[in-house]
């Protein structure tokens, strides 16, 4: 086992095996990503962004959580084509506010109808 060799090891909740990337050079390629990313350990996959959303960004999915912490903690800050990276660990819970607004809206239909408030309909 890979673990026995680090003892246990607390790592921070936030440490999670896919980085996110931003401030990228928007000509960026997957291979200078690896070059980069891949010197502190496997990688099971990249996303760099290709729309204008989402260009200068990237995902970085690493095999181990320990590499991932490694990479995020040395390459902040790296320069890249004179811009610097900024390194943080994806946060899957920033994805569902949008779904979280939507069920607070049901919770409070269903607190309105269940004290019997109405709101006018929009027409």
């Amino acid at each position: 086992m890979a673990m026995s060799k680090r003892g246990n090891v607390r790592l921070p909740p936030e440490v999670n095996r896919i980085l996110y990337i931003k401030n990228l050079p928007y000509k960026i390629t997957g291979e200078e990503m690896y070059d980069i990313f891949g010197k502190y350990g496997a990688i099971r996959q990249i996303r760099v962004g290709n729309t204008p959303d989402t260009k200068g960004t990237a995902f970085v999915v690493y095999e181990d959580i320990f590499d991932a912490k490694n990479a995020c903690d040395h390459l902040s800050g790296f320069n890249v084509c004179n811009r610097y990276l900024v390194v943080l660990y994806y946060q899957p819970n920033k994805t569902f506010k949008k779904m979280d607004t939507d069920k607070k809206k049901q919770d409070l239909q269903d607190l309105k109808a269940k004290y019997g408030l109405s709101t006018p309909e929009k027409k």
